[in-house]
């Protein structure tokens, strides 16, 4: 499943967690160079949020509509692994 496409609007916030140097973010940063451009360009209006802090898990977080929050954990996956991760999150 691809991210470069409109995703539901009850999708309210994405939010992308992971550390800045540390090699089991690796893949999540891969990630948001390779998939953030597209993702926003066909959805401008929801924000993506990407948090960066030392030591910090890799994890996304999908918030949707009456406040309905849902997380994967992304710890040592590659670039592709995670964006199957969270096209299944976006999707649920």
């Amino acid at each position: 499943m691809s991210l470069a496409r409109a995703l539901s609007p009850t999708l309210r916030e994405i939010r992308l967690l992971c550390c800045q140097s540390g090699a089991q973010s690796a893949g999540v940063r891969q990630f948001i160079q390779s998939s953030y451009p597209a993702l926003k360009k066909h959805n401008p209006d929801l924000p993506i949020l990407i948090r960066e802090a030392s030591g910090t898990p890799a994890r996304a977080f999908a918030r949707f509509e009456y406040g309905v929050e849902k997380h994967v954990e992304l710890d040592n996956l590659s670039a592709k692994d995670v964006e199957q991760k969270v096209a299944q999150l976006l999707s649920s």
